[in-house]
């Protein structure tokens, strides 16, 4: 219902638990599984989010709880959800409204 895992059919959505966890364990204890680690971390590709025109704005959507736009059609059809309230759009900083001002630190 908050949106915090994609709107799939329910009976493809488990729980890692505390993968973290497991995973720092595994490492910690196990040389084998950390050589691994060590080799899957030096094929990661980095994807920089910042060049991505509408990332930010999906960013933001995807905060909201429940999600801003996305309607849930899955999750509908198995729980009732919550009535919808859409937030209105954050200012524009060229407007200057909300921003804080700095104060200076006194010399002495």
């Amino acid at each position: 219902v908050l949106g915090l895992i994609p709107d799939c059919e329910l009976e493809h959505v488990t729980s890692a638990g505390n993968a973290a966890g497991t995973g720092a364990r595994v490492a910690l204890l196990d040389r084998t599984a950390r050589s691994e680690i060590e080799n899957v971390v030096r094929q990661v590709e980095k994807i920089e989010t910042a060049i991505e025109p509408k990332f930010q704005e999906h960013f933001v959507d995807a905060m909201a709880i429940p999600h801003n736009k996305d309607d849930f059609s899955n999750l509908a059809r198995e729980v009732a959800l919550p009535e919808r309230n859409i937030a209105e759009p954050p200012q524009s900083a060229d407007t200057g409204e909300g921003r804080r001002r700095r104060r200076r630190r006194r010399a002495g």
